[in-house]
């Protein structure tokens, strides 16, 4: 290797060497700040599982410290470019079974519109108790929780079981053009509105609210597929199914070309060379790219900041910093409109930055809005992360309830069971937390080596970006160290 050459990559891996120095102070700063009982911070049924479960706080330090000095270097000093693609691109083929995946799919399509009919059902006609309610428990603890790990750990099943798209295509379809300039917004605006409802309008402990959201979400969904076609609707329009789609990419199961294919955890959001094969759980786009514009970034962002959100105002301290700025006579809802959409804005904003700031260090002739295009897809690991960190206890806490109501879903459970978890289940919210961002800043390593010929243009790339990912793990392992709360005004 040239002397030249060797010098840059020493000066490149020392700059990486001090962000994450830099990161390890914040965390370190941020979590001796306040050292308390980590949380699920699940919106939803939160009190059903609340249990204050005390982490040293040297246990933060030191693994938060670790893993982000442990990114930082493996940017600097893996290299090898056959190695990198040999990475993403490993595939192992597991056979395909045409007529078990047409039945499993008939199955699933009949089971989807047989739990919308029960969620509606029983969340009029049951008992208005959240925590024994059929539809409050399989729409939180079943959706919103286990069917999105199951989308991110396994494989994404919602195209098969989406019970709107399954009413949809008994009925004539397409009957207006879709405007091409809207692109995948309306999805964004779709995850952020249901958020906030789920958020602040108290949905989760209120079967009947919920019952009639989702008959209104029913004919929103079903209606816009007649108008514009369901393959159009549900790929750009429909919030849960572009949910599940981006959370899907990250699984290591797919459909590819007609075959069942396994592949490493994340390593299908990096582009393959020659295009790759088409992912089908993504509703036969044509195409195996995920991030195409700026509207997936702003789905990626989202999944983000939507974790963010919900899990700020569910702490004491969210609560109490709502309660004070209320307290100076703006009105409750009014703080959390600026917070919510000005969070959003944030995140957002930030991440567009990042994408200049690199575009100016490293001199290239591509745009930002190409790299911001291009290191969108790394966010989807940080989000699958928190995610987990967010409902993983959650889950495990009411996953009897489901069952029990799954089990029984026109009687409610005599007897509901709760689950009390051990105290070692709160420090996997943290390896889960920084187990993403390792696996981000892989996919971000893995782009950039793919995007630039130049070893040192590929590691300079991803600086912006790597430090716009630690600030959002820094946020998220700050946040699932609080002690949970009801929200403010909320209830």
């Amino acid at each position: 290797m040239p002397p030249r050459e060797d010098t840059r990559r020493r000066r490149a891996a020392l700059w990486l060497g001090r962000l994450g120095a830099v990161a390890f102070a914040v965390v370190g700063v941020l979590v001796l700040a306040r050292g308390v009982a980590a949380s699920n911070a699940a919106v939803g049924l939160s009190d059903a599982s609340r249990e204050g479960l005390a982490v040293p706080r040297w246990l933060y330090v030191a693994t938060g410290g670790a893993a982000i000095g442990a990114s930082a270097l493996l940017a600097g000093f893996v290299t090898d470019r056959r190695f990198v693609a040999r990475v993403h691109e490993w595939r192992a083929d597991l056979g395909t079974d045409g007529r078990f995946r047409r039945v499993g799919g008939a199955f699933a399509g009949v089971l989807g519109v047989v739990l919308l009919a029960l969620v509606v059902y029983r969340g009029i006609d049951g008992p208005q108790l959240a925590t024994i309610n059929f539809a409050v428990v399989v729409a939180f603890a079943g959706g919103r929780a286990g069917l999105t790990m199951a989308a991110y750990a396994v494989g994404n099943v919602w195209p098969a079981l989406n019970p709107f798209r399954t009413i949809a295509a008994r009925l004539p379809t397409g009957l207006l053009a879709y405007p091409d300039r809207f692109g995948r917004w309306p999805a964004v605006a779709g995850i952020l509105v249901l958020v906030w409802i789920e958020t602040t309008t108290g949905i989760t402990d209120s079967p009947a609210t919920l019952a009639w959201v989702v008959v209104g979400y029913t004919v929103v969904s079903v209606g816009g597929a007649i108008l514009v076609g369901s393959d159009t609707w549900f790929r750009n329009v429909d919030p849960i199914a572009t949910f599940f789609r981006f959370y899907g990419r990250v699984a290591p199961l797919s459909w590819e070309d007609g075959r069942l294919r396994a592949s490493l955890p994340a390593m299908r959001l990096v582009e393959r060379e020659g295009g790759g094969a088409v992912d089908e759980t993504d509703g036969g786009s044509g195409s195996n790219l995920l991030v195409t514009g700026l509207d997936d970034v702003g789905v990626a962002i989202a999944l983000i900041w939507e974790l963010t959100f919900s899990g700020f105002v569910t702490t004491e301290q969210g609560a109490a910093a709502i309660r004070t700025v209320a307290g100076l006579g703006v009105p409750p809802m009014l703080i959390y409109v600026v917070l919510f959409l000005g969070g959003f804005g944030l995140f957002y904003g930030a991440y567009i930055v990042a994408a200049r700031v690199s575009v100016r260090r490293i001199r290239t002739t591509r745009t930002p809005r190409e790299l911001a295009v291009a290191f969108a897809p790394s966010l989807l690991v940080i989000a699958a992360g928190y995610h987990l960190a967010h409902y993983f206890g959650f889950f495990l806490s009411l996953s009897p309830s489901l069952l029990a109501v799954l089990a029984a879903p026109l009687s409610a459970p005599t007897n509901p069971v709760v689950l009390t978890l051990p105290a070692w289940v709160s420090a996997l919210n943290i390896a889960f937390v920084l187990g993403g961002h390792l696996v981000a800043i892989w996919v971000a390593h893995s782009t950039a080596y793919r995007l630039f010929p130049s070893r040192l243009q590929a590691i300079r790339s991803q600086y912006p970006f790597v430090l716009a990912m630690i600030s959002y793990t820094v946020v998220s392992l700050w946040l699932v160290s609080l002690p949970t709360a009801s929200p403010a005004f909320i209830g």
